[in-house]
């Protein structure tokens, strides 16, 4: 992941005067929300309902299950995990699949997006599996729905997410696992992955909250706005331009998720990993921005996403950005058909 966690060794070597105290995240309040579905900011038949999830370490969280049913009649659907400094806004993505007869959902997970609650710090997580029952909620209103056969799709860190999912909680709903640009693996230099990033683990279990503060590129944010010249509008809010702070314990959940992953890793269902041609490298062009992926090293997703289960299929994109939902238009619809028949060659 160029360009994110450069101050890790100065942060290191001062953990006692950026600790945060715990106190500072745990005053969030539950707020009065709807728990009924109701039109989604998205229009066009995407609705949307919170869902109450118990209580953590920072105080009340929420969930949120985004959806639009296809008019097909069918019992198939896909669920979507969205990544890190992310939520669900690929319009595009989800009427392709409804217009192929999959009813499609999508969980904006606590602390993100449209599941934010005021005062909350943004994206914090401790552990992956705090995620398990955000994803959970999700397929139980799925089944609601009459869906049985379930695909679920990652994007980022939601793939390593759906990864770790799929490896404790074998749903045997879910027929087939897609991937789309996985963090398996950081974007590091090999110092940094052997010694700097242990380092933060160990840290993180003690102070969680220690600080770990980004650099502030906008270079993945101007590949993708119109106002840069990209394609797309989102809520800035949510998607922050700059990559935003993270904590040690974020760190820890991280790499604690990869770790197994790397070494214990047995999904039963078929997988369909893809990514991007090429990974950006310090030096090079906007336009090579605009074309590959500018956030996670496409080798490294490679390597450790062929060691996830028995069934991996491992499609590149040329072109792709780090979100191939996100790509230029040729490089999309590339993905589109790959997946389309790949589910279809799956039988799902």
């Amino acid at each position: 992941m160029n360009r994110i966690f450069i101050q890790i060794i100065a942060m290191v070597g001062t953990i006692a005067p950026t600790i945060v105290s715990c106190s500072e995240s745990s005053q969030v309040q539950a707020p009065d929300y709807a728990t009924t579905w109701q039109p989604d900011t998205l229009g066009d038949g995407y609705e949307m309902r919170y869902v109450r999830q118990n209580d953590d370490y920072s105080g009340a969280v929420r969930s949120t299950i985004i959806r639009k049913q296809s008019p097909c009649g069918s019992d198939r659907g896909i669920l979507y995990v969205h990544g890190f400094n992310d939520y669900f806004f690929q319009k595009e993505m989800g009427d392709r699949f409804v217009d192929s007869c999959y009813s499609f959902y999508a969980v904006d997970l606590r602390k993100y997006g449209r599941s934010i609650i005021p005062g909350q710090k943004l994206f914090q997580v401790r552990d992956m599996k705090e995620y398990f029952p955000d994803i959970d909620s999700a397929l139980v209103q799925m089944r609601h729905d009459g869906i049985t056969e379930i695909i679920l799709m990652g994007h980022s860190t939601g793939g390593l997410t759906t990864s770790l999912f799929m490896n404790y909680e074998p749903d045997p709903g879910i027929k087939g696992l897609i991937l789309n640009s996985p963090f398996l693996d950081w974007n590091l230099s090999p110092f940094l992955e052997k010694a700097a990033v242990p380092a933060v683990d160990i840290a993180g279990a003690l102070f969680p909250n220690i600080k770990i503060s980004q650099d502030k590129s906008r270079l993945y944010s101007e590949s993708l706005l119109k106002k840069y010249g990209g394609e797309w509008d989102y809520n800035t809010s949510w998607k922050l331009e700059e990559s935003p702070d993270v904590d040690a314990g974020w760190i820890r959940a991280i790499e604690e998720a990869q770790e197994k992953l790397h070494k214990d890793s047995h999904i039963t269902v078929p997988i369909l990993l893809l990514h991007s041609d090429s990974s950006y490298a310090d030096g090079d062009s906007l336009q090579k921005a605009k074309r590959s992926d500018a956030v996670l090293d496409v080798a490294d997703i490679s390597k450790y996403g062929k060691l996830l289960g028995d069934s991996v299929t491992e499609i590149t994109i040329k072109g792709g950005l780090h979100d191939l939902a996100l790509s230029r238009k040729a490089a999309r619809d590339s993905m589109f058909t790959v997946i389309f028949e790949w589910l279809k060659a799956n039988r799902i």
